[in-house]
């Protein structure tokens, strides 16, 4: 009793393809689709906006200095 057959499988499917119909499981794919480039799109963005560890004057930036006050005060 603990695993499931090929049979139960496919009349589980058929059950699906009857209430859904196949238009609307292609929609459904379709946007899962364009949720998963939208995501990874939106990973890629973030690697393109990585805050620059000194500026351009030599000086360190603001999350820098943060990190070395916060080191400062431990000690």
């Amino acid at each position: 009793m603990g695993s499931f057959s090929i049979w139960h499988w496919l009349v589980v499917l058929v059950v699906i393809m009857l209430l859904f119909g196949r238009g609307k499981i292609s929609e459904l794919m379709g946007d899962v689709a364009k949720g998963v480039k939208s995501f990874k799109k939106g990973l890629a963005d973030d690697d393109d906006e990585e805050v620059p560890a000194k500026s351009l004057e030599g000086e360190s930036s603001p999350m820098t200095a943060n990190r070395t006050e916060e080191k400062s005060k431990a000690t």
